[in-house]
């Protein structure tokens, strides 16, 4: 099975180069697709002097319609789903998160950081299923019909779909991996209110 890492970024020039340099070494991965959504800085130059493939998105549109775009544009049998903003990652995060998929011992991985930083490692400790590093079967991404709408609730319409699809899930630890808080890339006031707006959108997805 084929590999396109699908990476959603949105004003992340400081740390979208390094994450696609690691993916780029990775012998299990085809194709890097960097879903520029919309920013405002650097991002897209960044992201291209590493070696991804970009697209550029006018606006905003959200992570659920960024994904969906890099669907459309890749052809991997498998994505992985990464964060733009990671710091710490290394080849073998990318290995333990696409291996369980792509030997066929589940259709989907969940990666959960384990001793990057104490906020980052609390957060997923507590909802592990709200991490977005994920190797998912495109076969099963397929049914997410409202995916474009789901912006930052991405996550919970993966999870109801392995569940409605009664899909296989493996947790796997990813150590000394974490990435940039809102509040550290805007500012503490800017950023607290954007992590309500995702949390918002999350919980709205919820209720679905």
């Amino acid at each position: 099975m084929s590999v396109t890492a699908v990476i959603p970024a949105y004003n992340e020039e400081r740390t979208v180069g390094a994450v696609v340099r690691v993916v780029k070494e990775s012998s299990l991965v085809s194709e890097v697709i960097v879903v520029n959504d919309g920013s405002a800085d650097g991002t897209s130059q960044a992201a291209r002097r590493a070696g991804a493939k970009v697209i550029d998105l006018p606006v905003n549109r959200g992570k659920g319609a960024a994904i969906r775009v890099a669907m459309e544009a890749g052809h991997g049998d498998v994505l992985l789903l990464l964060d733009a903003d990671l710091v710490g990652l290394r080849g073998e995060h990318v290995e333990a998160l696409l291996t369980p998929v792509l030997r066929g011992d589940c259709e989907m991985t969940v990666g959960v950081f384990e001793g990057g930083r104490p906020a980052t490692d609390l957060a997923q400790a507590i909802v592990p299923g709200l991490s977005g590093q994920r190797a998912v079967k495109r076969s099963l991404l397929n049914g997410a019909c409202d995916l474009e709408m789901s912006r930052f609730g991405v996550e919970v319409v993966l999870n109801r779909l392995t569940r409605e699809q009664h899909a296989r899930v493996m947790e796997v630890h990813l150590p000394d991996l974490t990435h940039r808080m809102k509040e550290e890339k805007m500012g503490l006031v800017r950023g607290f209110l954007a992590r309500l707006k995702m949390y918002w959108e999350i919980v709205r997805h919820l209720h679905r």
